[in-house]
């Protein structure tokens, strides 16, 4: 049973409804008096309650590059079930077997991309690996290829019809050929709630914001988003009133701009707005798209996630960006999640590899050698109140049978490796 929670689409399930309905807390207590008796009444016996036992899963990101050049392409790829890209991202999926897991660079439609990929794919054994069963998933409404109809990328051209081209993809809320390009969904084994949406914070309301000198003229500030796909808060119910909450985004690259470098200040700002967001500090400016403001409360535990297009020291993202997580106070971010294929890529492949500073058994990419070479982009980042049992990133040795599940350039799936994580949350 998959069960799609979307503010794209209503609660659905393939079959039945699996719940009961509560007692209603209205109705009348009884209006006859008891009856007296003759019996003594017995002594009230002391009543012993269990605590809720700790949860123990493994939260999982992965950009999977499944995306098309037309709405509906993957969609439609998806009709096959012997599509290569989607059965190699089910077969990683099955070897890394999250419990949670966030997809990024998946096109996000009314539910039919996912439905279609669960149920195909991830629900299907690839080469004897055991199946996946996901009951929940989350498919993240995304400003990529919304179209603001006016100049944001100051080419001199507007035209909010000409779907599929890059005049029309830089004038988007976010960079999208076409509505859903680059979105991002979960899939869970564990119920989720209500998501909180930032999709239309604007980037003016960030206090501070790093926006580009002169870039933006007046009319276009007052619409231009923070969130080049979404922030969402997605709780994630663990049973027993145990509630995680899932920070999950994907900010733009800091690259494709010009001396403005408008892309790198906005993925500096859209990892900030987490930053912001755990701390409470400055909670007030944190208005959702319903209208509530407020920040995360300090005693939530929580799990910020995705492919945050940032390395810690390599690349071309702006100084202390990742810092602005990876030195924050709430986060767990020892130790960081590695893989001996990793730094044996960066080896074979050399170039400008050899000259990072970021281990390269935590690089999480396997970008062009000659001018970004590989890094540590994607992150999956505990709050300090859960504990860490293990942390990973799937970059098998080339003489591991697995290695054909991500391989070497031009990729089987994907550039980026998945990231996981294996957490304990206690009551």
């Amino acid at each position: 049973m998959l069960l799609l929670v979307s503010t794209l689409v209503s609660l659905l399930a393939c079959s039945g409804d699996g719940s009961k309905a509560p007692a209603d807390p209205t109705t009348p207590a009884p209006t006859t008096s008891p009856q007296p008796t003759t019996t003594p009444t017995p002594l009230p016996q002391p009543t012993t309650s269990t605590p809720p036992e700790p949860v123990s899963l493994r939260v999982a990101t992965y950009n999977v590059s499944l995306y098309g050049v037309r709405s509906g392409q993957i969609a439609d790829q998806l009709t096959d079930p012997s599509d290569p890209h989607a059965q190699g991202i089910a077969a990683v999926l099955q070897t890394v077997r999250p419990d949670v897991v966030l997809l990024n660079e998946v096109d996000v439609d009314d539910g039919t991309t996912a439905q279609r990929l669960h149920d195909q794919f991830l629900a299907v054994a690839q080469d004897g690996r055991e199946p996946l069963d996901y009951p929940y998933v989350y498919v993240a409404p995304s400003n990529t290829g919304l179209h603001s109809g006016l100049d944001l990328d100051n080419n001199g051209r507007v035209d909010g019809s000409r779907e599929g081209s890059d005049d029309y993809a830089g004038d988007c809320f976010g960079y999208g050929t076409y509505g859903g390009q680059y979105g991002f969904l979960v899939f869970s084994r564990y119920p989720l709630g209500t998501p909180r949406t930032f999709q239309e914070f604007l980037w003016k309301d960030l206090p501070d914001a790093d926006l580009p000198p002169g870039w933006f003229e007046p009319e276009e500030l007052d619409i231009v988003r923070l969130s080049s796909k979404n922030h969402v808060d997605l709780p994630i119910d663990l049973g027993n009133g145990q509630t995680l909450h899932f920070l999950i985004s994907h900010p733009t690259p800091p690259s494709f701009d010009g001396e403005e470098d408008r892309n790198g200040r906005r993925n500096h700002d859209e990892i900030r707005f987490w930053a912001d967001y755990i701390s409470g500090e400055l909670g007030s400016y944190h208005i959702d798209d319903a209208g509530v403001g407020g920040s995360l409360a300090a005693d939530q535990p929580f799990v910020i996630a995705g492919d945050l297009n940032a390395d810690p020291n390599d690349g071309g993202s702006r100084e202390g960006s990742m810092a602005q997580l990876l030195e924050h106070p709430r986060v767990q971010a020892s130790p960081a999640p590695t893989s001996d294929g990793g730094a044996e890529q960066a080896d074979l492949q050399g170039g400008i590899n050899r000259t990072h500073g970021t281990d390269p058994a935590e690089d999480t990419a396997d970008f062009e050698d000659t001018s970004v070479g590989n890094l540590r982009i994607d992150y999956v980042l505990p709050s300090t109140d859960v504990a860490l049992h293990d942390a990973g990133v799937f970059w098998p040795l080339a003489d591991d049978p697995d290695f054909d599940l991500v391989g070497t350039f031009p990729f089987p799936v994907s550039d980026h490796r998945p990231v996981w994580v294996d957490i304990e949350v206690s009551p």
